[in-house]
């Protein structure tokens, strides 16, 4: 897939016009993580430091015929020590984004909220899948569906302002942010409900800044006008969200595949809330998401110094 023809080539566009920026890349150590960085380097999106095993990485890069010596490349013992390398060379200062390679989300998160050695924020750290649907006009913001997994009410209320926060990096100004339940309607036996109604107060006191919320809204009426008329729902963001607000991990997790797998959308998944962006994508994800990943990495990395 060619530039012109990526799903995210206004963001890819962006992050080139702001030149490469250091990537610490933590245990690049299977094929599409490693040309995931590649293409990031190669697309003058990130200049990647890649932190792994040597000769496993020597191996792999070899067999992708792949020059490593292009690269910086840290040399650890296995995928435990990658993640902690990787997320002190941010901590000093020598990397501006963050990369999950081939090991698992635990074990890198881990090093990245460590309380001694980590960098993380006074901010509750969250997941953002950044998704383009063919039948959706705008990108879906789909937030928290990787590492939250049972948010309560003042975890959602950072999961919401990250969510905000990238997407005035990306240029939406004021985002709509639909807060998603299995029903629009308040239930006291639904805490979902009684979080959403909580979150649009919290909006209204300047608890939550820079964007529109509204819910509870069922899927079907967040996202479709003609499912909010049918209803009788009266929304600024019914119909026209930006931002899709989950009440759980599992129901997340499941709404973003659902869209990858059933309705082709292309996908970038970031973590907001610590000291720099982190690209945190599935071991199954392909270089092409990578890449789009490092695209948003790079915008909000741009942002973060403007700002």
């Amino acid at each position: 897939m060619t530039r012109d023809e990526h799903a995210f080539a206004d963001i890819i566009e962006q992050a080139q016009a702001n030149g490469p920026r250091p990537m610490a890349v933590a245990h690049p150590c299977s094929t599409e993580s490693l040309l995931g960085a590649v293409e990031a380097a190669e697309q003058g999106i990130a200049t990647p430091i890649l932190v792994a095993p040597r000769a496993k990485l020597q191996k792999l890069a070899a067999s992708l015929d792949i020059d490593l010596g292009r690269f910086e490349v840290i040399d650890v013992e296995h995928s435990h020590a990658a993640a902690e390398r990787a997320v002190a060379l941010v901590r000093e200062g020598f990397a501006d984004m963050l990369m999950k390679g081939s090991l698992h989300t635990d074990e890198f998160m881990a090093a990245v909220l460590d309380r001694s050695k980590g960098i993380r924020t006074d901010r509750r750290v969250s997941h953002v899948f950044v998704m383009k649907v063919e039948s959706y006009p705008r990108y879906l913001f789909i937030t928290d569906a990787a590492i939250n997994i049972e948010p309560d009410l003042e975890a959602k209320r950072d999961i919401c302002q990250n969510a905000i926060d990238l997407c005035h990096a990306l240029g939406i100004a004021l985002p709509k942010v639909a807060i998603l339940s299995a029903v629009e309607t308040i239930s006291p036996k639904i805490r979902s409900t009684l979080d959403a109604a909580a979150l649009c107060k919290m909006a209204d006191r300047g608890q939550i800044k820079g964007g529109v919320l509204d819910g509870p809204l069922a899927f079907d009426n967040a996202i479709s006008h003609e499912a909010a008329d049918t209803k009788g729902i009266i929304s600024p963001v019914a119909g026209e969200p930006d931002i899709l607000l989950v009440p759980d991990l599992e129901s997340g997790n499941m709404l973003a595949k659902q869209l990858t797998y059933l309705a082709a959308a292309a996908s970038a998944g970031i973590v907001m809330g610590a000291r720099v962006p982190i690209v945190l994508t599935s071991r199954a994800d392909d270089a092409a998401g990578r890449l789009a990943s490092s695209a948003v990495a790079n915008v909000l990395a741009a942002h973060h110094k403007k700002a």
